[in-house]
C-alpha cells in the first residue's frame, strides 16, 4: 500500500494563468513523496505533456461566459453555478482522497474543501489580501465608466467599493450557510480564503501589514510557453525588439490601437497572439506567433507590452524589462498599478488606448533610463525568490 500524500491541485480554468501557475507548483514536488492529482475544467496539452499526474475533469464557466461576466460587471458566480461547482469539487475530492488541496481562483473549494474535512492551501496574488497595504482600488474597465467617462466614474468607484465587494461574495456566503458554515466576509476575505493563503509574488514588490501566520510569500510562479523565437527578430541593434502579448484575457479590441502605436516607431515588434487569431492586416514592422517562449521573448526585448497581468508582467520583471501595461479587468488593474508604482512600467486604459498614446509611452520607456534600471533592481529581487523550494517546505510542513 502507498504511503505516498496525496496532493490535489484544483484550478479555474477562466485563463491559462491559473492552471499554468498549479502546473509550475506541483513540478516542484517530489513523486517518490507525493501522488499528485490535478483536477480542471480543460487540460491544455501543452501545458500538462509530460507531466507525471492525474487528472481529473471538472465542470466550470467557459473561458468566454466568464470573462463575459467580468466585462460586463456581472457577478462571476451565482448561487446556482456555485452549488454546481461544489457538486463537481466533490467528486474529485472523494475519488482522490487528498491529504491536501491547492486551489487556484476555485472559489467553491471556500465549501467543499472544508465539507469534506480536508485542508486547502489558496493560491493567490498578494495585491488581493486584505492585508495589503494600499491607498484605494483603481478604477476597471466597466459599462459604467463607458457611461459616465473616467473622472466621473472615479469619484464614484470608491464610495461604492465596499457594496460591490459584498455584492460579488454574497453568492459563495449564502452557499457557506447552506453547508453549515460561517460566513467568510467580502470579496478580498472570499478570494484569499484557506487553511493557508500562498502568494505568488515577491514581498518587495506588495508590501502587507499585520499578515497573519497561515499566510505565505512564495514568490512569483512563472512559467512559459513552448515555442521557438524567430531568430530574425531583434538582429538589427538599430531596431529595438518589442514582445507584444496581451495574452488569454486581454481586450481583443485593443491590439488594432497597440500595433498602430508601434508601427509609427523605427522597433521590431513580435506579436504572441496566445491561440487567439491575429489582426488580418498587420504593420510591416510587425512579425505574429500564437505562442512562444515569453521568458527568452522577454529577455530578448527591451520592451514588454502585455494586458498588465502578473503573468506576463512578472515573466518581464524576472528578466529586467520595463513594461507597457494596458489592463481591462480588475485583477490586471492591482498588477500593473504596483509595477508602475515601482517605477518599472507605464500603463493605459485599455477603455481609451489610442495609438499615438501607446507610441508615445513606449518610446519613453526605451528612451528613459530610469526605467530599465527599476526593471533590472526588481530582477535582482525577483531572483532571490524559487517560489518552487518554497512551495515545497510548505507542503512538507503543511502534511507532515
Amino acid at each position: 500500500m502507498s504511503t505516498k500524500k496525496k496532493i490535489l491541485f484544483v484550478a479555474e480554468a477562466i485563463t491559462l494563468a491559473q492552471m499554468v501557475r498549479l502546473v509550475s507548483l506541483s513540478r516542484a514536488l517530489d513523486r517518490d513523496r507525493y501522488d499528485v492529482h490535478f483536477a480542471s475544467s480543460q487540460f491544455p496539452e501543452f501545458v500538462f505533456g509530460g507531466l507525471q499526474i492525474t487528472r481529473w475533469p471538472l465542470w466550470g464557466l467557459s473561458s468566454k461566459e466568464a470573462l463575459g461576466r467580468i466585462a460586463s460587471g456581472k457577478r462571476l458566480y451565482s448561487a446556482r453555478v456555485l452549488r454546481k461547482y461544489i457538486e463537481s469539487d466533490r467528486i474529485a475530492i472523494n475519488a482522490v482522497k487528498p491529504d491536501l488541496i491547492v486551489g487556484d481562483l476555485r472559489w467553491s473549494l471556500a465549501v467543499s474543501a472544508p465539507s469534506s474535512g480536508i485542508p486547502v492551501a489558496s493560491l493567490i496574488n498578494a495585491y488581493w489580501s486584505p492585508y495589503a497595504e494600499r491607498d484605494g482600488f483603481p478604477l476597471p474597465e466597466h459599462p459604467i465608466v463607458r457611461l459616465l467617462g473616467v473622472r466621473m466614474a472615479g469619484q464614484y468607484f470608491p464610495r461604492v467599493i465596499p457594496k460591490v465587494f459584498a455584492h460579488f461574495a454574497a453568492p459563495l456566503n449564502q452557499e457557506r450557510e447552506r453547508a453549515g458554515l460561517p460566513p467568510i466576509g467580502s470579496l478580498l476575505e472570499v478570494l484569499t480564503f484557506g487553511d493557508h493563503t500562498l502568494y505568488a509574488d515577491p514581498p518587495e514588490l506588495i508590501a502587507t501589514r499585520n499578515l497573519p501566520a497561515t499566510h505565505h510569500f512564495l514568490g512569483p510562479v512563472l512559467w512559459t510557453a513552448p515555442g521557438e523565437l524567430p531568430a530574425e527578430w531583434g538582429a538589427n541593434p538599430a531596431r529595438p525588439p518589442v514582445y507584444v502579448t496581451l495574452g488569454s484575457s486581454g481586450a481583443d479590441a485593443t491590439l488594432p490601437a497597440v500595433l498602430a502605436g508601434l508601427e509609427k516607431l523605427d522597433v521590431d515588434v513580435l506579436l504572441a497572439t496566445a491561440g487567439r487569431a491575429a489582426p488580418q492586416k498587420l504593420p510591416g514592422n510587425v512579425r505574429v506567433a500564437p505562442f512562444v517562449d515569453g521568458a527568452a521573448a522577454c529577455s530578448r526585448a527591451r520592451v514588454v507590452v502585455h494586458n498588465g497581468g502578473s503573468s506576463t508582467g512578472y515573466q518581464a520583471l524576472a528578466a529586467g524589462r520595463p513594461v507597457l501595461g494596458i489592463p481591462a479587468n480588475f485583477d490586471q488593474y492591482l498588477a500593473t498599478e504596483r509595477i508602475d508604482a515601482a517605477g518599472a512600467g507605464l500603463m493605459l486604459r485599455s477603455g481609451t488606448c489610442k495609438p499615438d498614446e501607446v507610441g508615445v509611452a513606449v518610446d519613453r520607456l526605451l528612451r528613459e533610463p530610469a526605467f530599465d534600471e527599476a526593471a533590472r533592481r526588481l530582477g535582482s529581487v525577483f531572483a532571490k525568490h524559487n517560489s518552487g523550494s518554497r512551495f515545497a517546505g510548505f507542503v512538507d510542513a503543511a502534511v507532515s
